[in-house]
């Protein structure tokens, strides 16, 4: 297979994105690179990533492959989940104590930054609407979040959420509770799971 080939099915493959990185790690130069988005019309949407004519603009996919440490979550993860039935407003996201995202804070982004030892806690992968995957906190991890931020968040999307999860099939009570202990919320879980179960 050649270069171009190569270039045309790591396209494919990402649902019309190139990132620069990729394409880096299948032995093609810059320069080849370079020709090939100059020739087949591709748009560059942000620094090494590039989107044909054809593929949807997806925001969330964007956004994490600008910033990779970056995961979704709140309401950006409910909506992920299906447990939101409309998009929320603003994207919301969390990272490391540490990190600095004063850069995504201007993209009119909701940034949580949390401890190091919870930044991994219920981390997942799902893919966004366009098919395209993302690091997002799982449906327990998020739970968890809104509990915790419940004052911050709409009443109406929280009673949502808390109905569509425990009506759920696929519901998983005991990372719930594990995670509410990592977080010190159990007793506030364990209330809220006995009444709405």
């Amino acid at each position: 297979m050649g270069k171009i080939e190569l270039l045309d099915q790591l396209v494919e493959e990402g649902n019309g994105y190139l990132q620069t990185s990729t394409a880096l790690e299948h032995n093609i130069s810059k320069l080849t690179l370079a020709r090939y988005v100059s020739e087949r019309g591709l748009e560059r949407v942000a620094h090494g990533v590039y989107m044909t004519d054809e593929a949807w603009p997806d925001t969330y996919y964007l956004l994490y492959l600008r910033n990779s440490r970056v995961v979704f979550s709140h309401e950006s993860a409910l909506y992920l989940h299906g447990l939101m039935d409309r998009e929320p407003t603003m994207t919301t996201v969390t990272v490391p104590k540490d990190y600095n995202a004063s850069h995504i804070v201007k993209q009119n982004v909701r940034v949580i930054h949390t401890k190091l030892e919870w930044y991994g806690i219920g981390l997942s992968r799902v893919n966004t609407g366009f098919g395209n995957e993302v690091s997002v906190y799982d449906r327990e991890r998020t739970i968890c979040d809104i509990i915790r931020s419940k004052k911050e968040i709409e009443i109406q999307t929280f009673q949502t959420a808390m109905k569509e999860y425990m009506s759920s099939k696929g519901k998983n009570l005991g990372n719930l509770i594990s995670y509410a202990r990592a977080f010190g919320i159990e007793d506030i879980v364990r209330t809220y799971t006995e009444v709405m179960l």
